[in-house]
């Protein structure tokens, strides 16, 4: 499982590494790559962490934070839903067999 972060890890990073940027004439490879050594982390997490708060920012196109958390939860609910509805599917089905036998008396 990957290893998480706080919060604080994350804005501090991509603080340093705008401040790099903004500072030198290195490229962004080049400036992520001198951040991520100096914080410890990982190329490739940092890398990402950029590419999500540029999407979340709006200076790239994507989808943001907030609308995966929305689309992740509506894909529970329906899921949710199907099952609620398989399951009263089978109960109606039991339901109308059961008025359906001749009753013995």
């Amino acid at each position: 499982m990957p290893r998480q972060y706080p919060p604080e890890v994350r804005q501090r990073a991509l603080r340093l590494l705008e401040v790099t940027l903004q500072d030198s004439e290195v490229s962004e490879f080049e400036a992520i790559r001198s951040v991520a050594v100096k914080m410890s982390l990982a190329e490739e997490t940092l890398r990402r962490w950029r590419r999500k708060a540029q999407i979340d920012a709006g200076e790239r196109p994507g989808t943001s934070s907030d609308e995966h958390a929305e689309i992740k939860r509506l894909k529970r609910e329906v899921s949710e839903l199907r099952r609620a509805n398989e399951l009263l599917k089978s109960a109606s089905a039991f339901f109308a067999a059961e008025l359906d036998r001749p009753t013995t008396k």
